[in-house]
């Protein structure tokens, strides 16, 4: 009982209680048809947000006003990128990989640049950049009708048992994070940084260089998640990213991540990411408009900020 008290005290956990109430409900509303290939289909599609939901989390948590908005962007034109590069061509595919993870640590080292050189707050500068990113994305993919080579676009969607291998690489990749994260002098700094950066500044934390490199993990992750969603679903498109901007958001409030900066968490963006793909799955079942789900997903993150708000004033 105590164990399980202690469980429920963690953030994170109420995400996956979430998502498997969401599970429940739509397998009923279904007679149990299907729940087996939900599972799949959620781990499938939770990938992409978790790992942009990843580079997200790292910005939001050096804290108040650290976003980056420009993720959409950076995954349309990194996904471009990549299938260029590959141009169909199994034996080009390391070389198209670490071409659109390049593409978005540029974007991403653009981001931070644009924030120091021009002293604007980053909800601006990212903004702005996704304006740019999205113009030079049009007038280099619009109409790209490269196809991902064979074998990248077998990998993407390969599975084992039924789980998705991208979600097996994913959950290292996540373990690996938040060792990083609570172990490395990196991930401490973009903790103390969160808390509170003058007293980082004072304790010999390099603030501009951990900022810097923070936007261009970010910016890197997009990168990378353009280039696996243009093989998963077959070919880059424009569009692509641009639902990943709410869900990156998203799943960094929900899986339990401070907005005001200084606390990360790592479990809670699978977590959050498995909720949201979970609901949208159940809303696609009851007939539900596009509309509505959104009006839905944001009215999930203001009550969830709203409710770390409660519980930051009461303490």
């Amino acid at each position: 009982m105590t164990s399980v008290r202690s469980l429920l005290t963690k953030p994170w956990i109420w995400s996956f209680i979430g998502a498997v109430l969401v599970w429940l409900a739509t397998i009923a509303f279904t007679g149990g048809y299907g729940a087996g290939g939900m599972v799949t289909a959620a781990l499938s599609l939770a990938v992409f947000t978790v790992i942009v939901g990843v580079g997200q989390m790292f910005v939001i948590t050096l804290g108040p006003g650290n976003v980056d908005l420009s993720l959409p962007a950076n995954i349309g034109l990194a996904s471009a990128v990549a299938m260029k590069v590959m141009d169909g061509n199994d034996s080009m595919i390391v070389v198209g990989l670490l071409a659109a993870l390049a593409c978005g640590a540029a974007v991403g080292a653009a981001n931070y640049l644009l924030i120091w050189a021009l002293r604007i707050p980053p909800i601006i500068a990212t903004l702005s950049a996704s304006f740019i990113i999205q113009s030079i994305d049009i007038s280099y993919g619009r109409g790209l009708q490269i196809k991902p080579p064979p074998g990248f676009a077998d990998f993407a969607n390969w599975q084992v048992l039924g789980i998705p291998v991208l979600a097996i690489l994913t959950v290292l990749f996540t373990i690996g994070a938040a060792i990083a994260l609570q172990r490395m002098i990196y991930g401490r700094s973009v903790l103390a940084i969160g808390q509170n950066i003058r007293a980082a500044w004072l304790a010999g934390v390099n603030v501009g260089l951990i900022r810097f490199l923070t936007y261009t993990l970010s910016g890197a992750l997009g990168g990378i998640d353009g280039a696996l969603l243009a093989g998963y679903f077959r070919g880059a498109n424009v569009d692509i990213g641009n639902e990943y901007l709410l869900a990156s958001i998203a799943v960094v409030v929900i899986g339990g991540t401070s907005v005001a900066g200084g606390k990360a968490n790592v479990p809670g963006v699978w977590g959050a990411a498995l909720f949201l793909v979970l609901l949208l799955t159940m809303l696609n079942t009851f007939g539900v408009s596009a509309g509505v789900r959104l009006l839905l997903t944001g009215l999930i993150i203001v009550g969830v900020i709203t409710a770390a708000g409660g519980q930051k004033a009461l303490r």
